[in-house]
């Protein structure tokens, strides 16, 4: 799939990390972005996680967990440290991280946004992220993904 980079991209060739670059049609009809991705790449759905912003006590936080999960808001919100915690305004979310919804990725935000990374990640050699625009995914290491995320692990997927 031709196109120009994101800065999720970008930030992965600027840090030298090892990843591909997995890109596929997204139908606009297909109910979840992630199972869509999952279905497209041929891949276990448990290792194509998607990225949630939500507000916890009131700031942005990114909530990585797997599509066949859901983002557990008091786990995410006992992992950043806070009390309370509920999803983000989709416009709040896109002007903070500089993408679209169904392309957020947890790399290369605009705004430097906590996140937190569900525990499950780290089953797997490899984990599929939003490479920063719908049809587009990362594969990469987890261990990768939560250092250059800046990320806290925790289990915050139900």
């Amino acid at each position: 799939m031709a196109g120009k980079g994101t800065p999720a991209t970008a930030l992965l060739a600027r840090q030298k990390v090892v990843h591909k670059i997995h890109g596929y049609d997204h139908d606009p009809k297909h109910e979840s972005y992630g199972t869509e991705a999952a279905e497209a790449l041929g891949v276990e759905p448990e290792r194509v996680f998607k990225t949630l912003v939500a507000e916890v006590d009131g700031a942005l936080t990114v909530g990585v967990v797997p599509v066949t999960g859901q983002l557990d808001l008091k786990a995410l919100a006992a992992a950043a440290g806070g009390k309370r915690a509920k999803m983000a305004d989709a416009a709040a979310a896109q002007r903070a991280t500089g993408y679209v919804l169904g392309g957020i990725s947890p790399l290369g935000q605009r705004s430097w946004l906590p996140v937190v990374i569900d525990e499950s990640a780290n089953k797997f050699e490899t984990v599929f992220c939003s490479g920063g625009r719908r049809g587009l995914e990362i594969e990469l290491a987890p261990e990768d993904l939560i250092r250059l995320a800046a990320a806290t692990v925790a289990p915050i997927a139900s």
